[in-house]
């Protein structure tokens, strides 16, 4: 079998250019690519998991926890390790996400970017 290896997770949003700019500040990450409809950025390393963002004008914001059929729902968050998950979770909220109401473990926090996609600061834990 011949190498393969994720690259790049791509993210809808109303506004890819928004959407960037918040994971940019979240994760430290760089531009590495900026067309009107398109933004691509990863780890100033480069070293990791690269994130693009493309503009999707009929984009509708996922619902987390589903609460009804019909809704939209999340098709998949990303998970992002951190050694301090209060500090993390304050950064994140000033960079722009929004704490999510329903909280299901101790050890992480489920956040929803500006375009309303889940995803979650963990620590880990000692078994």
């Amino acid at each position: 079998m011949t190498r393969t290896k994720v690259s790049t997770v791509v993210l809808d949003a109303h506004d890819a250019h928004q959407l960037a700019d918040f994971y940019v500040r979240l994760l430290g990450y760089e531009v590495r690519g900026d067309e009107p409809d398109w933004v691509l950025i990863g780890p100033r390393d480069g070293d990791g998991v690269s994130l693009a963002f493309e503009t999707e004008r009929e984009y509708v914001r996922p619902v987390w926890p589903t609460r009804k059929p019909g809704d939209q729902q999340m098709m998949l968050h990303i998970d992002i390790e951190v050694d301090d998950l209060e500090g993390e979770t304050a950064r994140a909220v000033a960079a722009g996400a929004t704490l999510a109401e329903y909280q299901p473990q101790d050890d992480v926090r489920v956040l929803l970017d500006p375009s309303g996609h889940p995803f979650c600061l963990w620590v880990e834990t000692p078994e």
